[in-house]
């Protein structure tokens, strides 16, 4: 089997780092992993949050990504899933115990000592990685490499945020990014009201939303024509926290669905009262996975991306933080 002596990876070398491209050798693969030639890698908002020291539990230095699509070109022992010349996904669980409390409840996305990809075990800003075979998922054919790319993190935490609102008719979204403008095609194709949230001024994010379906799209700061049953909160600032609460009617949910978000300022009871209800989803499990997956085939989504060679992996993380990315930015090794 083809196994590289060295890949070429952009990494982040410690905390308030831009990543660098350097050669880095490739180990050996272990029990269940399987080595990957990537060909599309999703950048992320978490990555930035990796470049910015915000992780707790992030290693260093790190290659970051875990929107990884590639085919594998090696396979370690008791690999059975996959074999030589898959196109598979890497997603950002990488690996769980299966022993803890939270495995033992189906909850592996919240095990006590998960690994998460492109954070605790390198990613795939890289020419190659390796993965635990059992955490890869499959790629619906109906996706190039690129456009299946954001489906990995964008999609599936944003269809775990989804999950989590419940059977809500009128859905916010706050933040309308990669994982909003894949979730709202999701949401219209199932007979929701899509309600987008956009930066103030962002009248370009606007159109963009109400061509994938919104039936309204405007400022972050000010109240929909409508109440909402649920909203989901995807720009990581924990001021939009009570503003969305004051969107949402009696019995509503507003649902946290980044990894890192500013401090949420104090709010009046009021905006609680009603039995509505503030809650974060977490990570992802493989069931997550499968699930999403299985709608992606189904459901025609249109991925926008926009894409960056491997080099330009600085370019790309700035462009995003500075709200310039319509859709998902991609690198290409």
């Amino acid at each position: 089997m083809f196994h590289p002596e060295n890949t070429t990876a952009a990494r982040v070398l410690a905390p308030n780092r831009e990543p660098i491209l350097i050669r880095q050798p490739m180990r050996s693969l272990q029990t269940h992993e399987v080595l990957i030639r990537v060909s599309a890698c999703g950048v992320c908002r978490t990555d930035l949050h990796l470049m910015r020291g915000e992780l707790p539990m992030a290693r260093y230095p790190m290659i970051p990504g875990h929107e990884v699509v590639g085919t594998v070109v090696e396979q370690g022992s008791d690999v059975s899933q996959w074999q030589v010349g898959d196109r598979v996904g890497v997603p950002w669980l990488g690996w769980a115990c299966g022993e803890c409390v939270y495995c033992r409840r189906g909850l592996e996305n919240l095990c006590e000592r998960a690994e998460f990809t492109g954070c605790t075990k390198d990613g795939g800003y890289a020419q190659y990685t390796i993965a635990d075979s059992r955490f890869c998922l499959p790629i619906p054919g109906r996706y190039s490499d690129a456009e299946a790319a954001p489906l990995l993190c964008a999609g599936l935490i944003g269809y775990r945020a989804y999950r989590s609102a419940g059977a809500a008719e009128n859905l916010g979204l706050y933040g309308f990014g990669a994982a909003a403008h894949l979730l709202a095609q999701v949401a219209h194709a199932q007979g929701r009201r899509v309600f987008a949230f956009t930066r103030p001024g962002d009248s370009q994010a606007q159109a963009f939303a109400r061509e994938l379906g919104a039936v309204w799209a405007g400022d972050s700061d000010v109240s929909p024509p409508e109440p909402l049953d649920a909203a989901i909160l995807f720009a990581p600032a924990g001021s939009l926290v009570p503003a969305a609460l004051a969107t949402v009617r009696k019995g509503g949910r507003v649902v946290c669905a980044g990894i890192h978000m500013s401090d949420i300022p104090s709010f009046p009871y009021s905006l609680l009262w009603g039995e509505r209800a503030v809650s974060s989803v977490a990570n992802l499990t493989r069931e997550d996975g499968r699930e999403f997956m299985k709608i992606a085939s189904e459901i025609e989504l249109r991925p926008q991306v926009q894409l960056f060679p491997l080099e330009q992996a600085s370019q790309a993380l700035t462009a995003l933080e500075r709200g310039q990315v319509q859709g998902a930015a991609v690198l290409q090794p």
